[in-house]
């Protein structure tokens, strides 16, 4: 394939990752936001996110060997403990749509840090993957999220954005029953995150820029 017409250099992709990575970043420096600042600028991202996501162009093949995965356990828990603290009492939701639920079955319980950690690591994943370099790597880095979006984190996008609707219109001030930062279970700033993938990859991105 001519690599001028490669997909991995078309305009929806390169927009797509540079959504992915700013919406990543974002992610990792919410601790720094308040959290009517979080779901304001949330409920305005995520639905640029989906909407990059359903223009990725579809991959014919792709390549077991290429996917690398860079999230780790310690990341995602970092992403989610900084997402639940943040969410507070407003993190739990119920979902009444489930394509495997029966007719009669509860609402599910639902949170949106997990929602939000989820959708991180995906799209962490393909972010890294996609700074190889390697066309063949880029390539199925696209074939593996366009996968995801259509199977897992585009329904994760949905569900958020109806809760954060809900936060965003229906609840008078989202800081009165939050704790305050200094009675919060989690210190960010004792916590030495030097050697994690997300401070490392950080660091990376800044010297490139």
């Amino acid at each position: 394939m001519d690599s001028l017409e490669s997909p991995v250099y078309s305009r929806n992709v390169v927009e797509f990752v540079t959504v992915a990575n700013e919406f990543t970043k974002f992610l990792e420096t919410c601790h720094e936001m308040s959290l009517t600042d979080f779901v304001d600028t949330s409920h305005k991202v995520l639905p640029m996110v989906y909407m990059k996501g359903t223009l990725l162009p579809k991959i014919e093949e792709s390549y077991e060997e290429y996917n690398e995965k860079f999230v780790t356990e310690e990341d995602y828990t970092f992403i989610q403990d900084n997402l639940l603290t943040k969410f507070g009492v407003y993190d739990t939701y119920d979902e009444v749509f489930d394509p495997l639920r029966q007719e009669n079955d509860e609402p599910a319980e639902l949170r949106l840090s997990e929602n939000f950690a989820d959708i991180y690591q995906d799209l962490k994943d393909f972010v890294m993957q996609y700074k190889v370099g390697a066309e063949e790597v880029m390539l199925n880095a696209i074939w593996e999220c366009r996968q995801a979006f259509e199977q897992y984190w585009g329904q994760k996008i949905v569900n958020a954005m109806r809760a954060l609707h809900h936060l965003r219109y229906s609840v008078v001030d989202l800081e009165h029953d939050q704790d305050s930062e200094s009675d919060s279970e989690y210190n960010y700033n004792k916590i030495d995150t030097s050697n994690w993938l997300i401070s490392r990859r950080q660091e990376d991105y800044n010297d490139e820029e």
